[in-house]
């Protein structure tokens, strides 16, 4: 590999989110990979620094040129540079498309288990959390879509945040399950907003598709939030992106996150997007190969050393969702006991909906040492779990 992602950069002391916890901590939970970013972006980055002034920015051709050019090269789709709004994040954009275009008391549907955020950014707002649960067969899930579009007929129902590809479980919906969730939530005259975040992120062989590629449906009633930050490991360089093909439904967004004041750039934010969809392909492809071994690493460590818990099939993310039914009945109060016994911090199931309770998720961005170092300790403490 030309990219070393088996470097184990220390992170502590560095006001990480992610390792702001105690020295025999071995933090595996929060969606932040301890890969160090493409040296091509570093570059870009150094180079700016290296200007000296970092005063009020704007967003330049070159930010809509990236977005555009990557979409099409990489995911087969054409969207219109006019289409696009610069936003500091996937999560403002989120809770700005709930306070502008929901009103209190509204009810914004969910598909859970789902990133454990889109219920703050609906309950903080005095919105309504409606639940779609999937449906989990046989290790695999699936969309009830009789419950599905009983939920989106329901008067009160004005929003939908889709998760494409789907985190915590990995699953990357594919076109004809898109189309018929634009076809339902349009019938329905509900809006949708696709968080497509994790996109570039899938295994190799595998691509996903954008919501608004599928249909005029999909495209003219829907909002697509995406970013570099989590292919490329930028998440604290608050960089995103919000397209909405629909002229009026992008006025009303434009507005909202104005209003909101996170429309703006920071003095690292345009140039970080643009270097790393114009020259980081290279290394996002060999980080891509790297993560699914760690992922097959991790299976394997699993069917051989404890058998009793299973690892969902996924084709997306670096996050892995654990059943641990067999085991306990309770996955928090697990991971709670991992933690205290080992050190090794996962993230409940249940933060994600109340049918991910038996569920944990694990991280496995990090290098492979440290990974092993997590399995270890993995199947140290399930050890005294059965022995306590």
């Amino acid at each position: 590999m030309k990219y070393n992602f088996d470097r184990l950069t220390d992170r502590r002391g560095t006001g990480s989110l992610k390792w702001d916890v105690p020295e025999r901590e071995l933090p595996m939970w929060v969606a932040d990979m301890d890969f160090e970013t493409a040296p091509e972006i570093r570059e870009a980055l150094e180079k700016r620094v290296e200007h000296g002034i970092f005063g009020y920015c704007v967003v330049t051709g070159e930010w809509y040129d990236a977005y555009a050019d990557w979409w099409s090269s990489r995911h087969h789709f054409a969207m219109e540079k006019d289409w696009l709004i610069f936003c500091t994040g996937v999560v403002p954009a989120i809770s700005s498309t709930v306070r502008k275009l929901t009103t209190v008391g509204e009810n914004v549907l969910v598909q859970t288990p789902v990133y454990n955020i889109f219920f703050n950014s609906i309950r903080n707002n005095g919105r309504n959390i409606l639940e779609s649960p999937l449906v989990y067969e046989n290790g695999v899930y699936s969309i009830d879509f009789e419950d599905l579009e009983e939920k989106l007929a329901n008067p009160q129902t004005t929003l939908m945040l889709l998760c494409n590809p789907h985190n915590p479980v990995g699953k990357i919906w594919d076109r004809e399950t898109l189309a018929r969730i634009g076809e339902l939530c349009a019938r329905h005259h509900v809006l949708v907003l696709s968080d497509e975040i994790h996109c570039d992120l899938t295994d190799p062989g595998y691509e996903y598709v954008p919501f608004a590629s599928v249909s005029e449906i999909c495209r003219d009633n829907s909002i697509t939030c995406f970013a570099p930050t989590k292919a490329f490991n930028l998440a604290g360089l608050q960089t995103a992106a919000v397209m909405a093909p629909n002229p009026v439904i992008r006025h009303k967004l434009n507005r909202g996150l104005n209003t909101d004041e996170v429309a703006e750039p920071n003095a690292f934010a345009v140039e970080a997007a643009v270097a790393a969809f114009g020259k980081g392909g290279e290394w996002l492809e060999e980080l891509r190969e790297y993560l699914f071994e760690n992922k097959q690493c991790v299976r394997r460590f699993l069917e051989a050393e404890l058998p009793e818990i299973k690892v969902v099939p996924s084709c997306a993310t670096y996050l892995l969702w654990l059943d641990c039914s067999a085991v306990a009945e309770d996955a928090g109060e697990l991971a709670a006991f991992i933690r205290q016994d080992s050190g090794l911090y996962l993230t409940e199931g249940e933060e994600y909906g109340a049918c991910g309770k038996a569920f944990i998720r694990l991280n496995a961005a990090c290098p492979r040492q440290r990974l092993q170092e997590g399995l270890k300790r993995l199947k140290d403490s399930m050890t005294n779990y059965r022995h306590r």
